[in-house]
């Protein structure tokens, strides 16, 4: 992965897949027989959230909610089921 993230230039326009593919392989020649490296440009966030839904279509509107919860990072989550 760390390959494609050197050969790609994310969400700009690309003239072919043959392009990223040559990119591809151009950079695993350069780094051939060693760790490749973390590119400069990828990056990364950690989220630690409190509270999570997760949401489920369901006919007529009678959908699926289930909201999972904790009060603080270290606690356990609690779950409870929502009206839609």
């Amino acid at each position: 992965s760390r390959i494609g993230a050197w050969a790609s230039e994310q969400s700009r326009p690309l003239a072919s897949r043959a392009v990223l593919e040559d990119a591809a392989a151009d950079f695993a020649v350069k780094f051939e027989g060693d760790d490749v490296p973390r590119p400069p440009h990828w990056v990364g966030w950690r989220l630690v959230p409190l509270e999570i839904e997760f949401w489920q279509d369901g006919e007529a509107r009678l959908h699926d909610r289930i909201l999972y919860r904790r009060d603080a990072v270290d606690a356990a989550w609690r779950t409870q089921r929502l009206f839609p």
